[in-house]
């Protein structure tokens, strides 16, 4: 497929030459240039012109680059092979091998047994009169979930964070999709009883009450650990379960270590009583201590429940997401711009499309009353777009795609389209990232089980990677959780690492060279200080300080030869100093 440009539109192109390219240069603006060649926009005419000129030698159109995915989903289909999820090399949990001892607490719409990418016979249940059997689903939220933390590494389908880990489910959710803070409370319980070391809750909601928060502050107490989801409206409120100190609240970031936009950012300060009574605690516990990736998370669903789609470009395998048009198709594709209208240039062809001007559903009609065969519609932000057609005429298959992808897209001359229904799906949300930490959370109590909950909480947090506004920030909390490095740290600190770590002090900048005498007649000091970045240093001996500029020296006597000296030399207005000397 090919767009062609008209007259009056301009593209960039690159021109390579032979010999002096004034004349090629002339009347253009050079975009960039390097040896031989030099890259500038032209229409139609000015195309033709150039190729004219003396020394022309080649045109080519300068393409488009955009930034990839630091981390990615592997490709392929998880029915026929095994795919890891992007946030599994995001926290180095494919660095850990899973031990022994350790049982994961899933509180949610419960895990349904339809779908084979677990090691069953690691997981237990509780049933529940209200909500039902644990082990048949109240929606998909609770399965989804489960795979993230566990779900088998078993050759096909999605591998978990701790593949395989023993798990046990407690289903809260009602039919009408949630549950009372009455629910938890009991929850944490019979997680208790079952032995689990680790609850997870993608949930949450408004109001404390102490009945909830206490039954939390038991289960940490005996040695275990609770997390629960921030909250994915996307502001500073403060949801609970993961508002109470005893429970560590985590926030969701993307493939790219950039912030969800709906991952909420409570701070920790928290502000209780009035008047008099009225008292203010700051504790990292009230705000979120980690994240994990939680936007486009592929796990399992309920078998048959998720839509499923790959899509291919010239035979590249890109990024897709499905709609509820599925289905197989193949053949040459059209761009039809943001297809506002008719185009029948689309007829017996895929249509590529762009988002925006008008909705999914129009976009598709238009594209089928064209006699298009199928559609591929680019985001206009970055990642995939996830799109409702509710009200389409469109029968054929619908997928969404990156728009990093685009240039990729638009260029084509082919397409292929397979989406169907599937037992693996994506979701995103904090409620994503939460199990993403629980399973991280029990590969590395795995391999130092003489730890406690509140150890591995402190570790988790001591070796995140740092992302957003540097040291500890609403948004990210102490940064993205990092398996191999929290493993490495207890490694080398034990259990009792502590709460996370001051950052280092700067290193040592410049030289300071000194040496000294002492004598009856008092004390003599000779100091040189070179090699500092600035162009001034503060110099200070024994408490005494000014500044001098950099590359110097300087001579000191006293009339005490009993005093001590300490001499330092820093960086002017800061604390980046060359090592002391002492005399």
């Amino acid at each position: 497929m090919g767009l062609s440009a008209q007259a009056g539109d301009k593209e960039r192109y690159i021109i390579t030459y032979d010999s002096n390219s004034s004349d090629l240069k002339k009347g253009h603006a050079v975009k960039a240039q390097g040896k031989n060649w030099f890259a500038v926009e032209l229409d139609e005419k000015g195309k033709s012109a150039i190729k004219m000129k003396k020394g022309f030698k080649k045109i080519e159109v300068d393409a488009k680059r955009f930034p990839m995915g630091i981390y990615n989903d592997d490709a392929g289909d998880p029915v026929t092979q095994q795919l890891t999820p992007y946030a599994v090399y995001q926290s180095q949990a494919n660095q850990l091998t899973l031990g022994s001892g350790q049982k994961v607490c899933v509180i949610d719409s419960g895990l349904d047994m339809s779908n084979s990418d677990f090691t069953w016979s690691n997981i237990t249940g509780d049933n529940d009169s209200g909500t039902g059997n644990w082990d048949e689903h109240g929606g998909p939220h609770g399965t989804h979930v489960a795979g993230t933390v566990g779900a088998a590494d078993n050759g096909y389908g999605v591998v978990g964070m701790a593949p395989g880990v023993p798990m046990h489910i407690i289903k809260v959710f009602n039919a009408s999709g949630w549950g009372y803070s009455s629910d938890l409370a009991h929850a944490a319980s019979l997680c208790d009883t079952a032995g689990a070391n680790i609850i997870t809750m993608s949930l949450g909601g408004g109001a404390a009450n102490s009945t909830e928060e206490n039954a939390f502050i038991n289960f940490t107490n005996g040695g275990g650990l609770v997390l629960a989801a921030a909250g994915n409206d996307g502001n500073s409120v403060r949801s609970y379960p993961a508002g109470y100190k005893s429970v560590m609240m985590i926030g969701a970031n993307d493939g790219d270590n950039n912030i969800a936009d709906f991952s909420q950012f409570p701070s920790d300060t928290i502000t209780t009583g009035r008047g008099k009574k009225r008292t203010t605690e700051t504790d990292d516990g009230y705000g979120v201590e980690v994240t994990a990736g939680g936007v486009d998370t592929l796990s399992t669903y309920p078998a048959g429940l998720a839509s499923l789609s790959s899509l291919t470009v010239d035979s590249a395998g890109v990024a897709s997401a499905a709609t509820d048009n599925t289905g197989t198709v193949s053949g040459e594709t059209h761009f039809m711009g943001t297809a506002e209208a008719v185009d029948a240039g689309a007829l017996g062809k895929i249509c590529v499309i762009d988002r925006g001007a008008i909705s999914f559903a129009a976009k598709a009609d238009n594209c089928a009353a064209s006699g298009g065969i199928g559609a591929i519609v680019v985001n206009n932000v970055s990642g995939v777009v996830y799109m409702d057609i509710t009200g389409t005429a469109a029968t054929f298959p619908i997928v969404g795609a990156a728009l990093e992808d685009r240039a990729a897209i638009v260029g084509s001359t082919t397409a292929s389209i397979e989406s169907g229904a599937s037992d693996y799906g994506y979701m995103s949300g904090t409620s994503m990232a939460t199990p993403a930490v629980a399973g991280v959370a029990a590969l590395v109590w795995s391999n130092h089980s003489s730890c406690t909950g509140s150890e591995i909480r402190a570790a988790l947090k001591a070796t995140a990677d740092d992302q957003g506004a540097s040291g500890r920030d609403d948004y990210f909390g102490y940064g993205i959780v990092k398996a191999k490095d929290a493993s490495d740290y207890l490694t080398a600190n034990a259990c009792g690492g502590g709460e996370p770590p001051p950052p280092p002090p700067p290193p040592p900048s410049g030289d300071l060279t000194a040496d000294g005498s002492r004598s009856k007649g008092g004390s003599q000091l000779n100091i040189t200080w070179s090699g500092f970045s600035s162009s001034n240093v503060d110099i200070s001996i024994s408490g005494q300080g000014f500044t001098e500029a950099n590359d110097g020296a300087a001579s000191f006597s006293g009339a005490d030869k009993r005093t001590t000296y300490t001499i330092s030399v820093c960086e002017a207005g800061t604390t980046t100093c060359a090592p002391d000397f002492t005399l």
